[in-house]
């Protein structure tokens, strides 16, 4: 899951629909039930099976009634346990394209040690549940898993066709990636006329109360960049002023200095106007300014003292892990860092990497741009018929807010869908607190209200898209 950042727009809260607050409904023990075996199947890279948590879900989907030939399971040869599941739910018409639900079912990695709970058992506390996947992204992917079992068990006839895909490796940079491997293998399988993905979403105030959700439209490009400095080295009794450490650190020196121009396009000119107006602070206040002229430099500066709004602005490169030397009594021969690059849309891999050399200055720092190399596609358009259900379900389940368009500093598997012309939006629903839920990090949590709430308002979602 890559929406890391907080809405934290309004002084008003809305409460969650009040159904949310009972007895859970004899629907959400069953969903519940999905979730659980979704959550305590293991699916990190290291040590666990996205493939076996796709077979389960194909199992029971199977169990529902769903036709075996409507479900394909799909792993390659070379990585077995990295597999992934793909539904079709047929539609009525003939003319009418399918949409595509996706989740990704691979988690970050997390050590029993370091957790005050067993990461890959489901508990429930304190209106919590906690597990690692609650919040990324397996609460989704037990929505969309339900949410057939239910449309097949119901005799559902939706007029589009309504296409699932459940896949492994958007956690794992440089993995296999079962959205790429569709995208490249099985486009017919996939194919739709666009997707609802991960990426957007609500923000609360910590204490069940809604105070923002968001719809994610076009995300940053993903880059690693090596900087190598090298030198025959020698005894460090007799330094010399071409060390590899000091040459390395003089170009790290200024990539941190350097900010990177502003930038908008027209969601986040949006998204700063819209999100701006709400808050009703400075720094709101210099968002709408900065939204009407991005050439504000006292606006800016307001703005960039919110690491996510600053980096929302503009791309960024940041050093992420560093090397070098052989010897504590020998001068170093070589010094390497890794350079992690969000580009902002409309820039290649090709030209950052141009523009960090300019910005170090020295032929004597090797700069190579690491694999994997993600492709860069458009963002999807901002499109009425897809946006527009989102925003009148937003008002009817949370009356007064609105649905604030953003762009995603990270990215997420709507990268490979948009490089084959699938547009991909990261909807709105369930929502997290303002400190993150432990996504990607400890204890990771989700509140029981948002994963009901949010369940109901995507299964209405799709509904309004397939019928």
């Amino acid at each position: 899951m890559k929406k890391i950042w907080p809405l934290m727009l309004c002084a008003l809260a809305f409460a969650a629909p009040a159904a949310a607050q009972q007895a859970p409904r004899p629907d959400q023990i069953a969903f519940r039930e999905v979730f659980k075996e979704l959550i305590e199947t293991n699916t990190t890279l290291s040590s666990g099976s996205c493939t076996l948590a796709a077979e389960r879900m194909a199992t029971r989907m199977k169990a529902a009634g769903f036709p075996g030939d409507q479900l394909t399971l799909f792993a390659t040869p070379e990585h077995p346990k990295e597999g992934g599941l793909v539904a079709v739910y047929p539609g009525t018409s003939k003319t009418a394209k399918p949409i595509l639900v996706m989740a990704h079912i691979d988690v970050v990695e997390a050590k029993r040690e370091d957790w005050e709970r067993d990461p890959f058992t489901l508990f429930e506390e304190n209106g919590y549940f906690y597990g690692r996947g609650t919040l990324d992204v397996k609460s989704q992917a037990a929505v969309w898993v339900d949410m057939l079992i239910r449309f097949q068990q119901a005799g559902y006839k939706p007029k589009r066709t309504i296409k699932m895909a459940l896949t492994c490796g958007e956690e794992s940079n440089g993995a296999f990636n079962g959205v790429e491997w569709l995208a490249a293998n099985k486009r017919d399988l996939i194919d739709a006329e666009f997707a609802l993905n991960e990426g957007g979403g609500g923000d609360s105030d910590g204490k069940g109360r809604v105070i923002g959700q968001s719809v994610q439209v076009g995300e940053k490009t993903f880059a690693n960049f090596r900087l190598e400095t090298r030198n025959p080295g020698g005894h460090s009794s007799a330094p010399v002023p071409a060390n590899a450490i000091y040459v390395l650190a003089r170009a790290l020196t200024k990539i941190e200095e350097h900010d990177f121009p502003v930038e908008m396009t027209d969601v986040t000119r949006r998204y700063f106007a819209e999100a701006g107006a709400i808050r009703g602070d400075d720094t709101g206040g210099a968002m709408v300014a900065l939204a009407k002229d991005p050439a504000d430099r006292a606006a800016e500066a307001i703005v960039n003292e919110d690491p996510f709004l600053h980096s929302n602005l503009r791309t960024t490169c940041v050093a992420t892990l560093l090397d070098g030397g052989h010897a504590p009594n020998a001068l170093p021969q070589r010094a390497g860092a890794n350079i992690n690059c969000r580009i902002f849309p409309g820039h290649s891999i090709e030209s950052i990497k141009d523009e960090l050399a300019k910005v170090i200055g020295d032929p004597g720092v090797a700069i190579t741009q690491l694999p994997p190399k993600r492709p860069a596609p458009p963002a999807p358009p901002f499109d009425p018929k897809v946006i527009g259900p989102m925003e009148r379900l937003v008002a009817k389940y949370w009356p007064g807010l609105k649905v604030i368009p953003s762009m995603a500093n990270g990215y997420t598997d709507a990268t490979f869908l948009g490089a084959v012309g699938i547009p991909t939006y990261g909807i709105p629903g369930i929502w997290g607190d303002p400190d993150g839920n432990g996504v990607h990090g400890l204890n990771e949590r989700i509140e029981v209200k948002s994963l009901y709430v949010g369940r109901d308002y995507m299964v209405d979602l799709v509904k309004a898209y397939a019928d």
